[in-house]
């Protein structure tokens, strides 16, 4: 009997001992690899990675310095990593610094402006086709020989009504230009100072003058060019020949060589009008005199068209293979309306540029181009 029960409980030890190898844990399996930042199937958790191709520089207060607010924007609002390449003011510079741009950065979209960049664009694009560009200010040629059939399909074109934001212009300028206020003639004479004669330029102009003629048929509008973007002494001679000849408000669309324009301004005391940004609420620490002196601005709002385009890029709703034109309706354009304004306008001035703008909206008023 004991021998017996020595039998058994020998068994049950080991019995014991196989059923606790067999619940021992399993030794764990090889982690599998982290993805990398940079792995495409994980570019949906990954910030949008956003680069500005500047062919110029910044510091303009003008057309590049709203396209990087909105690329700023698109990083503080929606995340998005950005990186700015300022490639300089020497043209023969740009075609080669936008191929290595694309060759040597990261990027889901690219951000290009100016028409001087469509053909390097158009022949571009298509070399990176699961990438996305935007060309603002211009468009690429979508029938050309570098894009069709179908290769600029990733290329967003964003064009601006100009002539439209600067028909209000013209309608301010030329109901200001007779006011009884210090640094005003009772002359009708109004000037304005381009960059260059491009088409673009003149579609300004265009406008311009077309709004100041409804407002004062009588008008005169004298039109120059300054030959360049950033030149502030050209346009600072321009803009004093102006005042001379009897202009006492000058309409800038000149970039960098439009800060001549209000150098003029404040020491002749008379007036200015700036372009893309709200210029006077830009310069307005630096420069509180020049500020004084510009009454508002065209505003070409560049930097929300582009936070526009990164919010349905993000939506999947972008044209992509397209050009959008946006006028006043759409917010592309409009006159700025700051304490400068405020403090400077009578109000039936400011009813009349309202008005004016009602109308282009509803199509009672069709502003002429320079584009056919």
């Amino acid at each position: 009997m004991r021998r017996q029960l020595t039998v058994l409980f020998t068994m049950s030890i080991v019995v014991v001992l196989i059923l606790a190898a067999c619940a021992a844990p399993a030794a764990p399996a090889p982690a599998a690899p982290a993805a990398s930042s940079d792995d495409s199937t994980t570019a949906g958790e990954q910030p949008l990675r956003i680069v500005h191709f500047v062919n110029g520089v910044l510091g303009d207060k003008s057309f590049f310095d709203s396209a990087q607010r909105g690329v700023q924007r698109a990083a503080n609002e929606l995340g998005a990593q950005t990186k700015t390449i300022e490639a300089g003011i020497d043209p023969t510079n740009w075609e080669s610094a936008l191929i290595d741009t694309a060759a040597n950065e990261e990027f889901d979209i690219m951000v290009v402006g100016t028409w001087q960049m469509a053909e390097y664009l158009a022949a571009l694009a298509p070399q990176y086709p699961d990438r996305k560009f935007f060309l603002y200010d211009a468009p690429v040629d979508y029938a050309g020989e570098a894009c069709a059939p179908n290769k600029c399909e990733n290329v967003y074109s964003i064009l601006y009504k100009q002539n439209e934001g600067s028909y209000l212009a013209g309608v301010y300028a030329a109901a200001m230009t007779t006011q009884a206020m210090e640094g005003m003639n009772p002359e009708a004479i109004i000037g304005s100072v381009g960059g260059q004669e491009i088409p673009v330029i003149l579609d300004f102009m265009v406008g311009y003058e077309q709004g100041a003629r409804d407002t004062n048929p009588d008008i005169q509008v004298i039109r120059q060019f300054a030959g360049g973007w950033n030149d502030p002494a050209k346009g600072k001679e321009l803009a004093k020949a102006q005042y001379s000849q009897g202009a006492d408000i000058v309409f800038q669309i000149a970039g960098g060589t439009g800060q001549g324009v209000f150098e003029a301004a404040a020491e002749d005391g008379k007036y200015a009008i700036g372009v893309d940004s709200d210029q006077a609420l830009i310069i307005e620490e630096a420069n509180p005199e020049q500020a004084a002196r510009i009454l508002t601005s065209m505003m070409k709002n560049v930097d929300n068209s582009i936070f526009r385009g990164v919010q349905k890029h993000l939506d999947g709703s972008l044209p992509y293979g397209t050009a959008e034109a946006l006028g006043i309706a759409e917010g592309g354009v409009g006159l700025a309306r700051n304490k400068f304004y405020d403090a400077s306008t009578p109000d039936e001035v400011k009813a009349l540029v309202d008005e004016a703008e009602q109308k282009i909206i509803n199509g009672e008023v069709v502003v002429e181009t320079a584009f056919q």
